[in-house]
């Protein structure tokens, strides 16, 4: 009978530390190395609302812009890897870690991949009171008056940074970077035409295009965006071939338990699958997309190899 107890309470206390230490039993973070209403910033508050719904526990975003991305970044590859910190990242986590001399983390060894979340369209966006009406007329103007245009990014190193130097080497035209820091600082700038055009992940500028506040000439895919039905692509706008797309997806420090990286990879997948989330993302241009977490990692794998072609190719620099 005494062994018989001395079962049950084993049993009992080992059911009791399993229930203590189920995840998520506490709120989680997600860092977005972006300010509020940048891409990014809409993709984790989509899919950070869906888990605190699924788990009950609270998906905070924190918001943490600086250095093109680099703040952010940098405290997402340094927390603790207990779950419990998770980032949104795109390109820019790639880039930065390419242009700076010593970079504050590694791009690849320092982070977890769990899934990615989407691609979406780099958008050519230009002032309202710049007079040309095609991506065909804006490379002419620029042509015509070469240093005399601006395009601007949210920073050196960024998704939008890298997509103007590619829509610039590919149109040949000289055109002077403006790096910015907030997205609403981007739009005053822009209403007032003192920048002249930006490559915009959709998500990011699609109220101020409903709004009719700033202008679209083309989109960077290289098929027609249903939710900017008659935008022509740039490929068929007089740069056959070119191709500008932005993709997020969410990642933890490296050492995450991988039980926990496996349980939001299967739980972030059925989130991207739901109806609502899919019609949610195409309302602002984005596309759900389902990987694992070594896919995921693949394509990271990928494009690090690629922008560190790319960076050196354009003689970009940190500055």
């Amino acid at each position: 009978m005494k062994k018989l107890s001395m079962a049950i309470l084993l049993a009992l206390t080992a059911f009791a530390a399993g229930a203590q230490t189920k995840y998520p039993n506490k709120p989680i973070r997600m860092i977005v190395p972006f300010p509020p209403g940048s891409a990014s910033d809409f993709l984790a508050r989509t899919v950070g609302q869906k888990l605190n719904e699924q788990y009950g526990q609270q998906v905070v975003i924190d918001n943490r812009p600086g250095a093109g991305g680099v703040v952010g970044s940098t405290m997402i590859a340094k927390a603790v890897p207990d779950g419990y910190t998770l980032g949104m990242i795109g390109q820019p986590y790639l880039i930065n870690a390419i242009l700076q001399k010593d970079a504050p983390y590694r791009a690849l060894e320092d982070v977890a991949t769990i899934a990615q979340v989407a691609t979406l369209p780099n958008v050519l966006v230009i002032a309202p009171n710049l007079p040309v009406k095609t991506t065909a007329e804006l490379i002419a103007m620029a042509k015509a008056k070469p240093g005399e245009l601006n395009f601007g990014s949210a920073g050196i190193g960024a998704s939008s940074h890298i997509a103007g130097e590619a829509f610039k080497a590919a149109a040949g035209i000289n055109v002077v970077h403006v790096p910015f820091k907030l997205l609403s600082d981007v739009f005053t700038e822009m209403i007032s035409g003192r920048v002249h055009m930006y490559m915009f992940p959709l998500p990011a500028v699609m109220p101020m295009l409903k709004d009719g506040k700033l202008h679209v000439l083309a989109v960077g895919t290289l098929q027609k965006v249903p939710s900017l039905p008659g935008v022509p692509t740039i490929a068929e706008s007089g740069l056959s071939g070119f191709q500008s797309e932005s993709w997020f997806g969410v990642v933890a420090p490296v050492k995450t338990p991988r039980a926990v990286v496996q349980q939001l990879n299967k739980d972030i997948v059925a989130i991207l699958q739901q109806a609502d989330t899919k019609e949610r993302f195409l309302r602002q241009g984005a596309d759900a997309v389902i990987t694992t977490p070594e896919e995921f990692q693949k394509l990271m794998q990928f494009e690090f190899a690629k922008y560190k072609k790319l960076v050196k190719d354009a003689g970009i620099s940190a500055q």
